[in-house]
């Protein structure tokens, strides 16, 4: 058991140390504009791994392995930061109604919309990978269900977190951009 003079060190000391920086997901415009082949479509809460979903900003290093950066924190929780840039580009996309789920309207969502990452990392190599599948589920409507895969390859500019974040954001405006692509005409 700690004694009370342990418990009021450790907290002094935990408030001199530095507090990490924090790096926001930033959503990207598209330039596609779709027709909508549906009325409205609900963004589950999107998968990822572990890595990718941990408040640090994973890094893949030179020999293939994965760093978690502790200095530098993800501004939001990333699996809610990813479904909200998904759920808002795609209205933007198909301008139509896009929510997360829960599903914020009232009455069932024409579709919904399944993401499940395998892989989304930066790292020192040069590029930012994002891989995995996407499920289009009919809800509302008769609309085909469907399974689609994505691997969207981005450049990274240099190693540096604010490069990886650049490079994830222009990777989900691709994948928002497949999605609309099966939703939209």
């Amino acid at each position: 058991m700690l004694s009370r003079f342990t418990v009021l060190v450790l907290t002094a000391l935990a408030a001199c140390s530095p507090l990490a920086e924090r790096v926001a997901m930033t959503p990207l415009s598209s330039s596609v504009e779709l027709r909508p082949l549906v009325g409205s479509a609900m963004i589950r809460t999107v998968s990822l791994p572990t890595y990718a979903a941990a408040e640090e900003i994973a890094v893949k290093t030179a020999d293939g392995r994965i760093t978690l950066r502790e200095d530098v924190l993800w501004a939001d929780e990333p699996e809610r930061a990813v479904t909200l840039i998904l759920t808002r580009t795609l209205s933007d996309i198909l301008n139509t109604d896009v929510g997360p789920d829960p599903w914020p309207f009232i009455g069932l969502p024409d579709v919904s919309v399944d993401v499940r990452v395998e892989r989304m990392l930066g790292g020192l190599d040069g590029t930012f990978e994002l891989r995995g599948q996407f499920f289009v589920a009919s809800e509302g409507v008769n609309f085909r269900n469907s399974t689609h895969r994505f691997d969207i390859i981005e450049q990274v500019t240099d190693g540096s977190v604010e490069s990886i974040a650049a490079a994830q954001s222009a990777a989900l405006l691709k994948l928002a951009e497949q999605i609309g692509a099966v939703l939209g005409r």
